[in-house]
C-alpha cells in the first residue's frame, strides 16, 4: 500500500507530533475543516509549542505538503518497482500498485490536488508545491521504466490523476484499475 494515515506512530518531538496530527486531519477531512485547535488537541501542545514550531496555519499547510510529498513519493517508488520486479508490464505494476492505494480505507484521493483545489486561491504558495510533486512523480516513472520522452510521461501523469479522481469520487477500484492499465498499456506501446 502506498500511503496510509500514521495513526498509532510514536512521534518523537512536538514538531513532528503536530505534523503527523496535521497529515492526518488534513487529508481525511480536509485542509479548511481542520482547525488548529483539533490538531493542537490531538497532537497534545499546547499553542505556545504549536506557534514555535509553525508561526501560521499555512506554515503548517506547506510542511504537511512537503511531509506527504517525500512519504508518498517514497512509497510510490517502492510499490512500482516492487509490482514491476515481480514480472508485470510497466502499464500492470503502476495500475496495481495504484489500486492498493485506492484499496486502502484511508484513501481520500491526491492530498496535492486537494490542496490546491480547496487552498490554491487562498496560498498560492501551493500551486509550485503541487507542480514539483507532479515532476516527481513523472521522474519517478521516467526512472524506472526508462522513458526519455517527457511529453509521453507528462501524458502518463495526467492519465494517473484521471485515474485517481475516479478512484476518488468511488469508482470500482477494479474498473478504474484496468482503465489506466488500458490507457497506459496504449500509451507506451504495451
Amino acid at each position: 500500500m502506498m500511503e496510509r494515515v500514521d495513526r498509532g506512530l510514536q512521534a518523537t518531538g512536538a514538531r513532528e507530533k503536530i505534523l503527523l496530527s496535521a497529515h492526518e486531519l488534513f487529508y481525511r477531512h480536509g485542509i479548511r475543516a481542520t482547525g488548529i485547535d483539533k490538531i493542537i488537541a490531538q497532537a497534545r501542545v499546547t499553542k505556545v509549542t504549536f506557534y514555535r514550531h509553525f508561526p501560521s496555519k499555512n506554515d503548517l499547510i506547506l510542511a504537511y505538503l512537503e511531509y506527504r510529498h517525500t512519504r508518498w513519493l517514497n512509497r510510490f517508488s517502492q510499490s512500482i518497482k516492487q509490482h514491476h520486479a515481480d514480472g508485470r508490464s510497466p502499464a500492470d505494476a503502476l495500475a496495481n500498485a495504484m489500486a492498493d492505494w485506492w484499496e486502502n480505507p484511508d484513501f481520500r484521493g491526491c492530498a496535492f490536488l486537494n490542496a490546491t483545489a480547496e487552498m490554491g486561491e487562498a496560498l498560492p504558495e501551493i500551486m509550485p508545491v503541487t507542480r514539483a510533486h507532479k515532476a516527481a512523480v513523472a521522474d519517478v516513472l521516467a526512472h524506472t521504466w526508462g522513458i526519455e520522452d517527457r511529453t509521453l510521461i507528462a501524458m502518463l501523469v495526467v492519465a494517473l490523476d484521471g485515474a485517481i479522481m475516479h478512484a476518488q469520487m468511488g469508482g470500482d477500484v477494479l474498473t478504474v484499475k484496468q482503465q489506466l492499465r488500458a490507457i497506459v498499456a496504449a500509451m507506451i506501446g504495451e
